[in-house]
């Protein structure tokens, strides 16, 4: 099976038969035919992402109505910024795992914060950045305006001279999502470079914490903004990335206007999570999604993938497999239906594989 429009979907159909790779397949499977029914899909992006450059496939999606509201750490969201203005004075350290103390050492002396086999600059990207950051916050101080993190860093990041960008615009997802208008969700803001250098603000007294919205204000907001990503009839899918509270915070939403706002409310239509985390000891990362069953957050007919893998190569595979779908849907649908038929084989029981009655 081949195809010259289609080559990644062509080659995971041809070659990803069991295991992490089946798993990822049928995720792919299910994620565009939620999309062709009319659904959204919502994606929770923990780890660095952004450093690792996930923007290169992550923002086309975005522009193509592939994704259509995302949660993320305060990392990710500021390092798509970094990406943007800074990518020339990134060092990449390919052997990362022999490094001495006194290498790390050598690399912080050079105004770099390594993360895993890349680093980055500190000068050309925390500072830089915190010129065109700091006006603007002082500007709501002064103005008694109030915005939410993402608010600031979406304005941020459309104001930004084209002259001095150094990575390339169509790779920087904030700026799709900016530009798209999709419902942003930054918890646990405080947790992040920008996080820590508007705090050393308020504590010299220069800024006033009350000039970024809380994350209570947050959940708050999310009511209404899963209310409308929900509202089609396919619903709103779950995408996640990692662990930790990208994914946490915004999954809760579902239970909390069940039970909390005691409103009718539609569950998530999908869950997948790419991850590496074990299920052990009370982990919620590495929890399965049967327990999230338990918690109302999904139910027994949603359908439910875990790929235990590495994220930088699984994410950009699903998202450019279904970039191709997405231009060329009928030779997708056929090539699909030819492999895996009209459904996904999902959810199934062992005795309806097998074959027997229930």
């Amino acid at each position: 099976m081949s195809s010259e429009n289609l080559p990644i979907l062509s080659f995971i159909l041809d070659n990803y038969k069991s295991y992490n790779a089946r798993a990822l397949r049928d995720a792919f499977v299910s994620y565009w035919r939620h999309i062709e029914e009319g659904g959204h899909m919502f994606w929770a992006i923990a780890g660095a992402m952004s450093t690792a450059q996930l923007g290169i496939t992550l923002a086309p999606a975005i522009r193509e109505g592939l994704i259509h509201g995302i949660s993320c750490t305060g990392a990710n969201i500021e390092e798509s910024i970094f990406r943007l203005v800074a990518h020339h004075h990134y060092k990449d350290f390919s052997d990362y795992r022999y490094f001495r103390k006194e290498d790390d050492s050598a690399i912080r002396d050079a105004n770099l914060r390594r993360v895993t086999d890349t680093s980055i600059p500190e000068d050309e990207a925390f500072r830089a950045v915190e010129k065109l950051m700091v006006p603007m916050w002082k500007k709501a101080h002064d103005n008694g305006e109030r915005h939410f993190w993402h608010e600031y860093l979406c304005e941020l990041v459309k104001s930004i001279d084209p002259a001095i960008y150094q990575g390339r615009r169509e790779d920087c997802w904030l700026l799709a999502a900016a530009e798209k208008k999709i419902p942003i969700v930054v918890p646990g803001h405080e947790d992040s470079t920008f996080g820590n250098i508007f705090t050393s603000y308020v504590k010299h007294g220069t800024l006033n914490a009350s000039i970024v919205k809380s994350g209570i204000e947050y959940m708050a907001d999310f009511y209404d903004r899963y209310k409308e990503l929900s509202a089609p009839k396919a619903g709103c899918g779950f995408f996640q990335i990692g662990g930790g509270i990208a994914g946490d915070f915004p999954i809760c939403v579902v239970p909390s206007i069940k039970y909390d706002l005691e409103e009718p409310v539609k569950p998530w239509a999908y869950f997948c999570q790419i991850s590496d985390s074990t299920c052990s000891y009370g982990s919620y990362s590495g929890a399965t999604p049967n327990e999230k069953i338990t918690w109302d957050k999904l139910t027994e007919d949603t359908p439910m993938y875990v790929i235990e893998s590495d994220a930088t190569i699984v994410a950009p595979l699903i998202i450019r497999a279904l970039l191709e779908a997405k231009h060329h849907p009928a030779e997708a649908n056929a090539m699909i239906e030819k492999v895996v038929g009209k459904k996904a084989n999902t959810n199934l029981t062992v005795d309806k594989i097998l074959g027997k009655k229930a």
